[in-house]
């Protein structure tokens, strides 16, 4: 989100903050008057706590503006977890990745983890000498939504929905479920299982293909076990991408149809159970600070195919360096890439549309100075603190999102050492 849309956001609400008489603790707050109880807050860090509040009741607002005022404080307290989970995330990968590459000390955020992983990467390869050349194949992590968890979400938290019933609709993406008839597209397996078609990751035996890991076998007619640059036939570690009649684990395409022990993407010839989307999940009926909520509440635990990596260094000068970075890279990239690949535009999204709803319950807190400084005190300083973080939380996203995309592509970027993507 750019600064201007940030300074947008936060100077109303923070300018609110600071001439309020009373600002952060419910509890220092003057004897209310008016409806019995005014003033008290909800406790700001709970969602069930803010669902269950009568923010009406206690401070005599309408039905409309009450629901607007649930809806942010609900959907900032899902944004601040959803941001605090994903620099976590980012601050462990990113902190080992830089650690294993030599960086020393701690990290204090995501983002300062994963700007010390570039530069480590870039020590490393600097040792690597100016004719290394660096490929990286990847498969990339698919992230999916549940569209039950959205209903059921959404169901919960819009009073307007007639019977708890909300239309969910999966757009601009893949609809993978659990199919127990027969999968049609791509079966993303559990476990290592029989594939009936092609096999994307690892086989175990009596593997026919390319394989850009170790082939224990043939390579192109000559045995091997290691690294093979053409069609292996034996077993193939990572990397696979053919036909296998042992046991698969990764992806299996079932292009003529076939069964799948795992998430069947694709069409099912009955309907799948537990679906889940890769794209944007729609909500027509449902009111914009409840699906922004729900989206954030949701992205907390989206089921995500692991990502695969496999890094191939040739001609480095230094073999102990280019070993240390091709460890490094791939055990700890796969969890970077699923923020950057797997989240990266959905839960930017996501932010955007809470900063809008939370807008949108700014605007209640302003209009309540009309019923007096009091309700206006009492107001500011029950929703101060959600709101306060979820424009750190904005922020904090964008930036993790921005530095996720750059350490991908600083894995085989030209530098010291000659870069090629994979």
């Amino acid at each position: 989100m750019g600064a201007n849309v940030m300074r947008k956001f936060s100077w109303p609400f923070l300018g609110l903050v600071l001439a309020s008489p009373v600002l952060m603790h419910c509890s220092s707050l003057p004897a209310a008057t008016g409806p019995e109880g005014l003033g008290v807050c909800p406790d700001v860090t709970n969602v069930d706590a803010v669902a269950r509040f009568d923010w009406e009741d206690r401070f005599g607002l309408d039905a409309e503006s009450a629901g607007k005022l649930k809806g942010g404080v609900t959907a900032a307290i899902n944004l601040n977890e959803l941001a605090a989970q994903i620099d976590g995330d980012l601050k462990l990968a990113c902190g080992n990745l830089a650690n294993d590459l030599g960086a020393t000390g701690d990290f204090e955020s995501g983002k300062s983890a994963c700007e010390a992983a570039v530069k480590a990467m870039g020590d490393v390869k600097g040792k690597l000498g100016e004719n290394a050349k660096i490929a990286l194949d990847v498969t990339p992590p698919k992230c999916a939504i549940s569209l039950d968890a959205l209903t059921n979400c959404v169901a919960a938290c819009d009073a307007s929905l007639s019977g708890g019933k909300a239309e969910v609709r999966c757009e601009g993406g893949e609809l993978s479920g659990v199919c127990d008839g027969r999968c049609r597209g791509s079966c993303q397996l559990d476990a290592a299982a029989a594939c009936s078609g092609t096999c994307q990751g690892s086989c175990d035996a009596q593997f026919k293909g390319t394989c850009t890991g170790t082939c224990d076998g043939t390579c192109d007619g000559k045995k091997v076990n290691g690294e093979c640059k053409g069609t292996c036939e034996g077993r193939c570690e990572s990397g696979a991408s053919g036909e296998c009649k042992g046991q698969c684990s990764g992806i299996c395409e079932l292009a003529a149809g076939g069964t799948c022990d795992g998430t069947c993407s694709g069409s099912c010839s009955v309907s799948v159970k537990e679906p889940a989307c890769t794209g944007e999940l729609k909500a027509p009926k449902v009111s914009a600070d409840c699906k922004a909520s729900c989206d954030a509440k949701l992205f907390l635990k989206p089921k995500c195919s692991p990502a695969q990596v496999r890094l191939m260094i040739e001609d480095a000068a230094d073999a102990e360096a280019a070993a240390r970075y091709k460890a490094a890279i791939e055990k700890n990239l796969p969890t970077i890439l699923r923020v950057a690949v797997g989240m990266k535009e959905r839960v930017v999204g996501v932010a955007t549309n809470v900063a809008g709803v939370v807008q949108g319950a700014q605007t209640v807190v302003a209009t309540a100075k009309s019923e007096g400084p009091l309700m206006a005190a009492a107001l500011t300083a029950c929703v101060a603190t959600p709101f306060t973080g979820a424009i750190g939380a904005v922020a904090s996203i964008k930036a993790n999102v921005d530095v996720s995309v750059q350490v991908n592509a600083s894995v085989s970027a030209s530098g010291s050492a000659s870069g090629q993507a994979g």
